[in-house]
């Protein structure tokens, strides 16, 4: 999975079930985090990321492996109670949620119609890998987990959906044509429209708040031993994801151009609801590539602000559609654990 390597697969929950975190403010901003004011935790235990807004702001949707769980499911969440219910079905495994437009449908990509256990981990004996699994296929279903839908059945990789804020596109990463590009089609999987077609991985798309542009993270890599490993990888259902770099395109793909060039791993690009900044992760500060801080960017490559200051993870971050917060998650607060949990907080805008 392309999103957030978590493993797990549980039970399904009930529908009140909750992380048990009090909606409590302050104390979880870090030093020189002048952009954030009353962070607080809204998850707690096992791995928690990739929270996305409802284009109300009223909900969060995110995928979680719950500790004892095997496989990683999607969850819905109310950011001012901290309560979730899971929306997935519970099997195999799942990754990459979405709220539709609407807000009374979501999207998401999961394997268990081809098998309810979760498929196999990678084999890391060949570095850091992330797994892709040609098992994953993008669903949609009603906010309540029910009436699921299959919208693509290509062979392979099928994930990484986004919606577009005008309703009328879905913008996702498959492996259908042998590489890993992007492609955008209806809101019910017809009319499939490849975007992208230069060799390498394109993955991690998003539309601009207007509808008319995509943010996504790519790694082409050279002609040569480079390629050939890409290539050797992926017929192994396997990226190595050490280098990815920001991209911007028109909607229709046109318009290509590369936004950021920091080295190491840029990625989990979201837009500020202005339209005119970018908000994502980076470990290019770091020469071990081990701390993953967010960063935000002007969309002709300058103003580079580092927004984030904790050891460790953090990243996915996601601004609420009025602007006034600020998801992400992060390592911070686990009491010396792995865990990774959803936080959110205030947004400061600093002139």
């Amino acid at each position: 999975m392309l999103c957030l390597i978590i493993i797990g697969c549980a039970a399904k929950e009930d529908a009140g079930a909750t992380d048990g975190v009090a909606a409590t403010t302050g104390g979880l901003a870090m030093e020189g985090e002048v952009h954030l004011r009353n962070v607080r935790q809204l998850t707690s235990g096992g791995e928690n990321a990739e929270a996305y807004w409802a284009f109300d702001g009223s909900q969060l949707i995110y995928q979680a492996r719950k500790p004892g769980a095997e496989c990683d499911q999607i969850y819905v969440l109310d950011p001012e109670s901290t309560n979730t219910r899971m929306v997935s079905t519970g099997e195999g495994r799942t990754t990459c949620s979405y709220f539709y437009p609407s807000g009374n449908e979501i999207l998401y990509s999961s394997t268990h119609h081809h098998n309810a256990a979760c498929p196999e981990n990678p084999d890391f004996s060949m570095g850091y890998v992330w797994p892709v699994y040609e098992t994953y296929d993008v669903f949609a279903s009603n906010l309540d987990g029910s009436g699921l839908r299959q919208l693509t059945t290509e062979d392979g990789y099928d994930a990484e959906a986004t919606f577009s804020p005008i309703g009328d596109r879905i913008v996702f990463t498959s492996a259908r044509d042998g590489d890993l590009e992007l492609y955008s089609m209806a809101p019910d999987g017809s009319d499939v429209i490849r975007l992208t077609d230069r060799p390498g991985y394109d993955g991690g798309a998003f539309y601009s708040p207007d509808g008319s542009k995509i943010i996504w993270r790519a790694h082409y890599p050279e002609e040569g031993p480079e390629l050939e490993d890409y290539r050797r990888l992926l017929s192994q259902g396997l990226l190595r994801p050490g280098e990815l770099e920001l991209y911007i395109m028109d909607a229709d793909g046109s318009n290509q151009q590369q936004l950021t060039q920091l080295g190491g791993a840029n990625f989990a690009p979201y837009w500020h609801p202005s339209g005119e900044k970018i908000v994502f992760s980076s470990n290019h500060h770091d020469p071990d590539g081990r701390d993953f801080e967010i960063y935000m960017i002007n969309l002709d490559g300058s103003g580079l602000t580092r927004i984030t200051h904790a050891e460790g993870f953090d990243g996915f971050p996601v601004f609420s559609p009025d602007g006034r917060y600020l998801v992400f998650g992060s390592n911070r607060n686990n009491g010396g654990t792995s865990d990774t949990n959803v936080f959110i907080g205030e947004w400061v805008e600093i002139p």
